[in-house]
């Protein structure tokens, strides 16, 4: 399947690479939905490719593309405490998973 570039796998699931948390728009994400370090970009953005998922999770919008791929894996929930919380990074989202208050570093 080719890509359709519509950004939802750059927003919906955590990027340890990137120490992106869950449901939050990747930093490198541009406004119109490209990698704007796509040619630096980490392994494991270049080794994803598109499959049915990007089929399950058609819709018009971004955020309706993320909120569906994070239904699809009962994954709204913590995306939402993450958002609430304003976590910076993957760091701060694991210690808030695990009680703790997010540090300012």
């Amino acid at each position: 399947m080719e890509c359709t570039r519509c950004g939802a796998c750059c927003v919906a699931p955590d990027i340890a690479a990137l120490d992106k948390p869950l449901g939050l728009r990747c930093p490198h994400l541009t406004e119109d939905n490209l990698c704007g370090v796509y040619e630096r970009r980490p392994d494991v953005c270049r080794s994803y490719e598109a499959d049915e998922l990007c089929r399950l999770i058609e819709a018009p919008t971004l955020d309706e593309r993320v909120g569906k791929y994070l239904a699809l894996f009962e994954l709204t929930a913590e995306a939402e405490a993450v958002k609430q919380q304003g976590c910076p990074s993957m760091r701060s989202a694991r210690r808030l998973g695990a009680g703790r208050p997010p540090s300012s570093s």
